[in-house]
């Protein structure tokens, strides 16, 4: 039982409580959910420390059901929740624009129990002409299903990620390999992910095959070769492994990095040099004479290439681009200096300003911003503007207790209202060192009607960046209706940049909108929207969506200085 396990059991009673419709308590669950998941410490190490109270958001009620869960493995109090309400309904709560209420009136009304009854009842009109479903409400939920069951087993990049660079340290301590990568989607850093795949380079593979279906991790062996061999881990999660000769390391690495129609273009290059790429090498088609393989850059070399980033081999014209010598050079993890976006505990976040910053000084950063949410959002604690003045004053002393280390930039994420007004009265967010504004509600509006709202909000001169600019979720909301090249064109000429929202299942802008905004001269910020001090730790997933969208450290504002972005922020006050 790991930390994910106690916080899927925490996330499910907030659904069941939700849909007999109690207040408050689904938030609380939600909250103790996130930070658990959060935790570096596996969860039964706390509770064997009786320390479980210490975790933000966990008050006596909830530790004493975890504590119950993690020493019996049962909860008669989730068995009681479940046996009250049919479980279909919490599979209908994955649907797009399905919440509780919507779940309860479609059960209690059509009798709808599943999300099978429910695509038959749409797709057979059942639900228009039903009080508070029209035929786009339809049109929608048929849309939402169908995202859903698209998705079906396939993992956000932030989740697959660390679980294949703990195979990865595994097999390097345990088996010794003499090279060892990711591939496929996830070394090209796609947002979503199917199956796990590694690469090793070895002489020797059978000790890693060994090594390889032993992992702890593994429930089941799917299949075991001398070269290659797949496995199960415990919560479903199929991983693949290759191994190939150190000698054709490079030319199998690109080949199982992929992109497919990357692999069809570089082949191609091959065949109208007279050569024949594939995992194996790089070989004279005449001759059978190996020109490379090595490496992935001697491989990219021979065909005329410079060399290409794993994230921009998806046929986006990055060929064309290697062949004049024209790549950029995407942004370096590195060259980022600091966090715009992060919640604390004044509004839903779990930790104290000083905690967030002190962990930002951990990762050498020269500055962040403090940006709780604004009244509007009630639900998740939103600052009224008395409390949002006296936080103002303790970001100031906390950034004074730290002595200069760091600049704390007091900062809000203020809703946009339906009108393109922002959440807060004019002068306090001149007193604010930044303005992050985002859509977090009415995400139905008709396309034109969203866009002037985002557009006025943008043009209203009292805002920095616009947060998660599609508000889209993973797999669960569908990003909402806006003209983004009408909104870029209003960001470049008011100077408003772009966040990459960094969050796991958010990664908005996507890497294509990130195009977008390079081209429209519009500067990107990257915000981890952390919640918890391990969040600050999506920054990377940024990074990589960032590189995926062809931006240089001159197109992110994260890369400058403490000193030049308090420089950059207060120039464009009022």
């Amino acid at each position: 039982m790991d930390n994910r396990d106690v916080a899927q059991l925490l996330n499910e009673i907030a659904d069941l409580l939700d849909l007999q419709g109690v207040a408050f308590k689904p938030v609380a669950y939600r909250r103790a959910a996130r930070n658990i998941e959060d935790m570096d410490q596996p969860v039964a190490d706390v509770v064997a420390k009786g320390a479980l109270r210490d975790i933000p958001g966990v008050g006596d009620a909830i530790a004493k059901k975890v504590e119950e869960y993690v020493q019996t493995g049962k909860l008669p109090y989730l068995e009681k929740l479940r046996s009250e309400v049919p479980l279909g309904l919490i599979e209908l709560l994955k649907v797009p624009d399905i919440g509780p209420k919507t779940a309860i009136v479609l059960n209690r009304d059509l009798g709808i129990t599943n999300l099978q009854e429910l695509r038959e009842a749409a797709e057979n009109h059942r639900l228009r002409g039903h009080k508070g479903f029209g035929e786009k409400t339809e049109e929608k939920i048929l849309q939402g299903i169908n995202m859903l069951q698209a998705k079906g087993e396939r993992m956000l990049l932030g989740d697959a990620l660390p679980i294949a660079e703990g195979i990865v340290e595994y097999l390097r301590a345990n088996a010794s390999v003499e090279k060892i990568s990711i591939g496929g989607s996830l070394r090209r850093g796609k947002e979503t992910i199917g199956d796990i795949d590694i690469l090793v380079g070895d002489n020797n593979p059978a000790r890693v095959m060994d090594s390889f279906t032993g992992h702890p991790f593994v429930q089941t062996v799917l299949m075991k070769g001398p070269t290659k061999s797949s496995v199960l881990l415990q919560k479903g999660i199929q991983v693949d492994i290759r191994a190939v000769e150190t000698g054709s390391w490079g030319a199998a690495l690109q080949y199982f990095t992929g992109s497919k129609e990357h692999n069809v273009a570089t082949r191609k290059i091959g065949v109208d040099m007279g050569l024949k790429l594939n995992e194996y090498g790089l070989f004279e088609r005449d001759s059978g004479r190996k020109v490379a393989g090595a490496t992935e850059e001697e491989v990219y070399r021979a065909l005329g290439l410079t060399y290409i980033e794993p994230e921009l081999r998806e046929d986006g014209g990055e060929i064309e681009a290697a062949r004049e010598g024209r790549l950029p050079r995407i942004l370096e993890h590195s060259s980022i200096r600091g966090d715009f976006h992060m919640h604390t505990d004044w509004s839903d976040g779990g930790n104290r300003i000083e905690d967030m910053a002190a962990r930002a000084v951990s990762k050498n950063y020269e500055f962040i911003g403090i940006t709780d949410h604004s009244q509007s959002l009630k639900i998740a604690g939103g600052l009224t503007p008395d409390r949002l003045r006296k936080q103002i004053d303790a970001v100031r002393k906390a950034e004074d207790a730290l002595g200069g280390r760091i600049r704390l930039l007091s900062g809000t994420e203020a809703d946009i209202k339906a009108d393109g007004s922002l959440d807060f009265p004019r002068p306090l967010l001149k007193d604010l060192d930044l303005v992050i504004a985002s859509v977090h509600s009415r995400f139905k509006m008709p396309k034109d009607e969203m866009t002037k709202r985002v557009v006025a909000a943008i043009e209203s001169g009292y805002m920095d960046i616009l947060g998660h600019p599609t508000g889209r979720l993973i797999g669960r909301r569908n990003p909402y209706e806006i003209d983004m090249e009408k909104v870029l064109d209003a960001a470049a000429e008011s100077r408003v940049a772009m966040e990459l929202n960094s969050w796991k299942d958010r990664l908005d802008l996507a890497d294509g909108h990130c195009r977008m905004a390079k081209a429209a001269r519009v500067k990107v910020a990257i915000g981890t929207d952390a919640h918890h001090v391990d969040e600050l730790d999506f920054m990377r997933l940024g990074v990589i969506t960032a590189r995926r969208g062809w931006l240089e450290a001159g197109d992110v504002l994260n890369t400058m200085s403490g000193k030049d972005i308090v420089k950059h922020l207060r120039g464009r006050r009022p």
